[in-house]
């Protein structure tokens, strides 16, 4: 069979973080139990589609999936092992806010055959979480950690963020230091970006904010680089970090641009040479998926030079780089025959490296990344 990765939406937050343009809502819990049954029957209308894959892994994410109770969450998984081929070895990951998880939510999510955790700490100072309008303490976040562990969960990633307004370099070393103390096998550390509509954005306008030097930020970033590899994590994806054998199967998907389906209101697919995405508006999802419509908002068929587009941009995000043999199977041709001038002039700049088996950044291309993704564009 072949491989297929499937990721679920759930839209709904106790409340919106200062910082976040996610298409998620916390004035729509009243919804939750008739979207839970929506997700359930979209689940159900690509099982026929699906028929001929396996699936490698499973992320439920958000918005805040933990809002959800545990029973919730097992009927979502169940619906996944009667329509579809679940592969032995599935990754099943889940994004948890800490504080809102307790030790028998983590059971239920547990046995409901959820086997990956991802907590979304992004500080360890209780300032700088409610100047980002988390609902959490840091006490919160451990008191969490260990009641997941106790259940059993072990397969367990910690998001962080730098580059915050106010954050200094002590309290971001510090930050890290905690987390990996804590033995946690992997971290997901990113810097703070000011998205349109977001309250962040209207401070930073008027002045409340201020964002962090940008020689400030870098360095916070080459510090985690430095001091995450002394711990003995592999830099294996420009913002992520995992200790052997705990890198995120399911991102790596994403990553070398394979095949995945989105279900829930704003989720993205990439299925079948076309890309489509759902519509966003909850009341409206739940509404078409109720009268058996699949409820794509938006679907576009890519040509292969869009894929060797979005192979190459994000393949590169990726320290190992893109695998020359791979990307020959796939496309009939080798990436030099695409983009040899391009190469060689990236190459010339110190941004990439590369041999007969791969092209990867290089130090400098990672500081410049966005610069090296823009030249995979194909017109």
């Amino acid at each position: 069979m072949k491989p297929l990765s499937i990721y679920i939406h759930i839209p709904f937050c106790q409340k919106k973080c200062y910082y976040c343009d996610f298409p998620s809502y916390a004035d729509k819990e009243n919804l939750i139990e008739v979207y839970v049954k929506a997700l359930k029957k979209e689940i159900e209308l690509y099982a026929d589609q699906a028929a001929a894959y396996e699936i490698q892994t499973v992320f439920i994410g958000g918005g805040t999936p933990s809002v959800l109770q545990g029973q919730q969450l097992e009927e979502i998984t169940s619906t996944l092992y009667k329509y579809y081929s679940l592969s032995k070895e599935v990754e099943v990951s889940i994004e948890a806010n800490p504080g809102l998880l307790n030790i028998e939510k983590l059971k239920s999510y547990y046995h409901s055959g959820i086997n990956r955790l991802s907590m979304g700490l992004q500080a360890c100072q209780d300032h700088l979480l409610r100047n980002l309008g988390r609902i959490h303490r840091y006490q919160d976040f451990e008191k969490n950690l260990d009641e997941a562990r106790k259940v059993g969960f072990n397969n367990i990633n910690v998001d962080l963020m730098f580059g915050l307004p106010n954050q200094t370099m002590g309290e971001w070393h510090a930050s890290l230091k905690k987390v990996v103390d804590l033995q946690v096998p992997h971290i997901s550390a990113y810097s703070l970006i000011i998205e349109e509509d977001t309250p962040f954005e209207a401070w930073m306008e008027e002045g409340k904010i201020h964002k962090l030097q940008e020689e400030v930020e870098l360095q916070m970033y080459h510090d985690v680089i430095s001091y995450l590899k002394h711990q003995g994590y592999l830099h294996y994806e420009i913002s992520n970090f995992a200790k052997p054998n705990h890198l995120c199967k399911h991102n790596i998907t994403y990553w070398k641009n394979q095949q995945y389906l989105g279900f829930g209101a704003a989720a993205h697919s990439y299925f079948h040479e076309k890309r489509f995405y759902n519509c966003k508006e909850v009341e409206v999802y739940i509404r078409k998926v109720t009268e058996n419509t699949k409820p794509v908002e938006n679907s576009t068929l890519l040509s292969v030079r869009d894929e060797i587009s979005e192979t190459m941009f994000l393949g590169l995000r990726m320290m190992e780089g893109i695998a020359i043999g791979d990307f020959k199977k796939r496309f009939g041709e080798s990436p030099f025959e695409v983009y040899g001038k391009t190469l060689e002039k990236l190459k010339k700049q110190q941004l990439i490296i590369y041999n007969d088996d791969h092209i990867k950044l290089t130090t400098k291309g990672i500081d410049l990344a966005n610069m090296v993704f823009q030249e995979m564009l194909l017109d």
